[in-house]
């Protein structure tokens, strides 16, 4: 029985025209490439005039939506990069609609047909590299937060009472750090954080908001280091 498919043509330039890749020779392909296969296309899907950079392309939404809601069980392409030019795209598109159990993807040029063993090979391995990629970004990002903070550069997100960020380092608030000693001390001589937030405020010294702190502030304010912004 022919499989149902959608094929998907897409062009952005007309010098990808020029070379071969116009909306009329991608048609002509996925034809031919439909009755050689025992497709049956009940649609052709076009995003003309844009790029590959995104998956919000209005025809390749709409190609994806028929495949997640069942009415089609292939999509056909004439090439890879009419699809995308990103292989973290490609990873997250195979996760979705590609994985086993779920719609077929057919590709002319590189011979991928993901009904067969072979096929299913090919894209397995390319979302290998797809998650390869994305493992050695998460790898390079963690690299270079741990540059920044060994480096006393600010990472982003809450900045601990006690310090504040100059040109982009954490460093220490004279006026916080002389609050956070007083509690150290107060607490150190036995006094409760609750305490220890009633001595402060009696003695004037106010959260960051204008409010008395409160024993989890004060807890957090002992805890903190010499300069380095842990907590």
């Amino acid at each position: 029985m022919p499989t149902p498919t959608l094929a998907y043509l897409r062009v952005s330039t007309g010098k990808q025209a020029d070379q071969g890749l116009s909306l009329e020779v991608q048609q002509d392909k996925a034809a031919a490439y439909a009755r050689l296969y025992d497709l049956h296309l009940i649609e052709i899907i076009v995003d003309a005039g844009e790029s590959a950079k995104t998956l919000q392309r209005p025809g390749l939404q709409r190609a994806l939506a028929l495949l997640q809601s069942g009415q089609a069980a292939a999509l056909l392409i004439i090439k890879l990069d009419r699809l995308t030019r990103s292989v973290a795209d490609l990873g997250r598109l195979i996760d979705e609609y590609f994985a086993p159990g779920k719609a077929e993807l057919l590709s002319v040029s590189e011979q991928i047909d993901t009904r067969s063993a072979s096929g299913r090979l090919v894209l397995n391995i390319l979302a290998s590299v797809s998650q390869w990629e994305r493992e050695i970004i998460a790898e390079r990002t963690r690299e270079v937060m741990r540059h920044k903070q060994k480096h006393g550069e600010y990472l982003g997100g809450h900045i601990p009472y006690g310090f504040e960020v100059i040109n982009g380092a954490l460093v220490a608030n004279g006026w916080e750090q002389q609050v956070i000693q007083q509690a150290k001390t107060l607490h150190a001589n036995g006094l409760s954080l609750r305490k220890v937030s009633a001595a402060l405020h009696q003695r004037g010294f106010q959260a960051r908001t204008g409010a008395r702190f409160h024993p989890g502030q004060i807890q957090r304010m002992i805890a903190v280091g010499d300069g380095t912004g842990k907590e």
